[in-house]
C-alpha cells in the first residue's frame, strides 16, 4: 500500500512542477507583451542608450552610472537601476542569511558567507577595467566588453582564497589586467570579423584568463591557502512548484555569484523600471527586453525542470548557463520572434547545463570550477547560434 502511494505521488508531483513551469512562462510572456505595448505611450525620462554611451566618460556621475550598468551586462541588460537592485537585493539576502531568516532564499554566494568580499572584488575589478580600458569605447564607437571583470576572475579568486583586502584587490587587478584585454581582443578581432555574437568573445575571455590567473595566484606570496569548500546548506528542500519558481528566479543572479531570489528580483525590477522610463535604454537600446526576458525565463524553467534530479543529487547545478548566453544571444541575433525565443531557450537549456557540469569537473587543479561554466557558454553559443541560421 505504501509503495502504491509513493508511486502515485511521483507523477502528481512532476505534473505540478511542469504545470508551474508552463504557468511561469505563460505569465512572463503575457507581461512581456503588455510591457512592449504600454511603453510606446510613456515619456522617455532616461536618456537612450546611444546618448548614455556618448556621455559615459565625460563626467564622474555619468561614468559611475555607466559602471553600475556594467553589473548587469552578463544578463545583457545594461541597466544602472538593475545594478542597484541586484546589489541591494544581494545585501538584503546576505543579512537575512546571517540572521538565519527563513525568507532569505537560496544562500547568497553559494553558502560561503563571502558575499561582501565577492562584491567588493567584482566592483573594484569593474572600476579598474573601465578606467584602464574605457578609452576603447569612444575610440571604436561601438560596444566593448568592459564588464567581464565583474563576473569572472575577481569573484572567483575570493571564493577560492577567502576574505580580505589582499585577496579582493589581487582578484580585481587580475580581472582588469587579464580578462578585459583578452575579451577586447576576441570580440573585436575574432567575433566581429567572423560574425559571431560578442558574448562568445566575452565568455571565452573569462575561462582563458582564469586558466592564466589561478596558476599565477599560487605563486603570489601574499595570498593565503585556498579555503575549504563551503558547508552544505542543509537538507535538500522539497522540490515542489514553489521551489521551481524560486530556482528559476535565482538563476538570474547566478552569473554575478549571487544565486538568490531576492537579488534576482532587485535586478529584474530595476531593469523593467529602466525600460518603462525609456525602452531604448536597456539591452543596448534595442527595445528587445520583453523578448529577452521571455527567452531567459523559458531557458531557466526548462533547465530547472529537466535537470531537477541533478539539483537534488549535487545540491547545485549550472542551469543558469543558457540564461546568460545562448537564449539572449539568439534573440539579439534573430530578433523578437517566437521561433527565436523558443528555439534559443530550449536548445540552450538542454545542451548547456550538462556541458558546463562536465567541464567544471575537469578544470585544472586550483582553477575555480566556474571557468567550466563559461567554457560551456563559449561552445554552446558559438555552435547553436550559427546553427539556428538554417531554420530561423
Amino acid at each position: 500500500m505504501l509503495t502504491t502511494t509513493r508511486r502515485a505521488t511521483k507523477p502528481a508531483g512532476a505534473l505540478g512542477r511542469w504545470l508551474t513551469g508552463a504557468a511561469l512562462f505563460g505569465v512572463t510572456a503575457g507581461l512581456a507583451l503588455l510591457l512592449a505595448r504600454v511603453t510606446g505611450s510613456l515619456p522617455h525620462v532616461l536618456p537612450g542608450y546611444d546618448e548614455w554611451q556618448e556621455q559615459a566618460y565625460r563626467r564622474i556621475p555619468q561614468f559611475l552610472r555607466w559602471v553600475l550598468g556594467d553589473t548587469t551586462e552578463a544578463q545583457f541588460y545594461k541597466s544602472a537601476l538593475g545594478g542597484l537592485g541586484l546589489l541591494a537585493g544581494g545585501w538584503i539576502a546576505h543579512v537575512a542569511w546571517k540572521r538565519r531568516r527563513r525568507w532569505a532564499g537560496f544562500p547568497v554566494s553559494g553558502n560561503t558567507g563571502l558575499w561582501p568580499w565577492v562584491t567588493a572584488a567584482a566592483l573594484l575589478g569593474l572600476l579598474l577595467s573601465n578606467i584602464a580600458w574605457g578609452w576603447t569605447l569612444p575610440a571604436s564607437g561601438s560596444w566593448q566588453p568592459t564588464f567581464v571583470a565583474f563576473v569572472s576572475v575577481p569573484p572567483m579568486v575570493v571564493l577560492t582564497y577567502g576574505a580580505g583586502w589582499r585577496v579582493a584587490v589581487t582578484g580585481a587587478v587580475l580581472g582588469a589586467a587579464l580578462t578585459t584585454p583578452v575579451a577586447l581582443l576576441l570580440v573585436n578581432f575574432v567575433c566581429v570579423p567572423l560574425g559571431l555574437p560578442a558574448v562568445v568573445g566575452s565568455v571565452t575571455a573569462m575561462w582563458v584568463s582564469a586558466l592564466v590567473a589561478f596558476p599565477l595566484c599560487r605563486r603570489l606570496p601574499w595570498l593565503p591557502e585556498p579555503v575549504p569548500p563551503p558547508a552544505s546548506a542543509g537538507t535538500t528542500p522539497r522540490q515542489g512548484p514553489v521551489w521551481v519558481v524560486r530556482r528559476v528566479l535565482a538563476d538570474f543572479s547566478e552569473a554575478p555569484f549571487h544565486g538568490n531570489e531576492i537579488a534576482s528580483l532587485g535586478l529584474l525590477a530595476g531593469t523593467v523600471l529602466t525600460y518603462l522610463l525609456n525602452p531604448l535604454t536597456p539591452v543596448y537600446g534595442s527595445g528587445l527586453l520583453p523578448a529577452l526576458l521571455t527567452a531567459q525565463v523559458l531557458a531557466a524553467t526548462v533547465g530547472v525542470l529537466v535537470y531537477r534530479r541533478q539539483w537534488a543529487r549535487h545540491g547545485w547545478y549550472p542551469t543558469f548557463v543558457p540564461v546568460v548566453s545562448v537564449a539572449p544571444a539568439v534573440v539579439l541575433t534573430y530578433g523578437p520572434t517566437w521561433p527565436a525565443v523558443l528555439s534559443g531557450a530550449v536548445l540552450g537549456a538542454l545542451a548547456a547545463p550538462p556541458l558546463a557540469a562536465f567541464a567544471s569537473r575537469r578544470m585544472p587543479l586550483g582553477v575555480h570550477p566556474c571557468a567550466g561554466n563559461t567554457f560551456a557558454m563559449t561552445v554552446c553559443t558559438a555552435t547553436l547560434v550559427p546553427l539556428l541560421d538554417i531554420v530561423l
